[in-house]
C-alpha cells in the first residue's frame, strides 16, 4: 500500500535512505545529515512536480517511493519515479523479494492509474543488475548508457521509461 507522506515520516525516511544497501545503488551515495534532509524535505513536500509516498507492507512503513518532475497538464502527462525500502528490516523479516515485487505493481499503478500518467521515467546505476532485471519484468525500456562523477566517483547510469500501453496489467483487469 502507498500513502503520502506525511512530517512525521521524515526521520524514517532518511533512515531508510541511509542505510548502506541503499546508498551504493544511489546516485548520491553519500550518507545525508539531517540538516540535509531536512532542507530536501522542505522543499520536497510542497513542490508541486513531486509526489512523496511511503509504502507500507502489513501496517509498517517498509519503504519511500518518490515521483519527480511531473507534468500533469499536457497532451502527454510524464514523470520520473524512484524507490527504495527499508532493505534490513525487509531482510530481517524474509519479505525483501515480495515486497519489491509489491511496491513496483503498487508504484507503476500509482502512476499510470492515480497520476495518469502516459510515460513514467527513471535512472539506474549499470552495476545494479538485479534491479535492471527487475525493471526489465515490469517492462521497463533502458536506454543509452550516461557517465557521470557523483559523490567522487565515476557512475554508468542507464535511463529507463515505460509507457502506459506496455506496462504489465496487474491481474484481474
Amino acid at each position: 500500500m502507498l500513502r503520502t507522506a506525511s512530517d512525521s515520516d521524515v526521520d524514517t525516511i532518511r533512515a531508510f535512505r541511509n542505510q548502506a544497501a541503499n546508498r551504493v545503488i544511489s546516485i548520491m551515495a553519500h550518507e545525508i545529515s539531517a540538516d540535509e534532509h531536512a532542507a530536501w524535505w522542505a522543499k520536497a513536500s510542497v513542490d508541486p512536480t513531486r509526489r512523496i509516498l511511503i509504502y507500507e507492507r502489513d501496517g509498517v512503513a517498509a519503504g519511500v517511493v518518490n515521483f519527480t518532475d511531473l507534468e500533469l497538464d499536457g497532451d502527454r502527462k510524464t514523470g520520473e519515479w524512484g524507490f527504495y525500502l527499508d532493505a534490513e528490516g525487509l531482510a530481517e523479516r524474509g519479505e525483501t523479494l515480495p515486497a519489491w515485487i509489491e511496491v513496483m505493481k503498487d508504484a507503476t499503478g500509482y502512476a499510470f492509474d492515480e497520476l495518469g500518467l502516459d510515460d513514467l521515467s527513471g535512472e539506474v546505476l549499470e552495476h545494479n543488475t538485479v534491479v535492471r532485471q527487475m525493471n526489465r519484468r515490469f517492462r521497463f525500456v533502458e536506454g543509452e548508457p550516461q557517465t557521470r562523477y557523483a559523490d567522487g566517483r565515476e557512475i554508468t547510469v542507464l535511463p529507463i521509461s515505460l509507457n502506459k500501453l506496455n506496462r504489465r496489467k496487474p491481474k484481474g483487469n
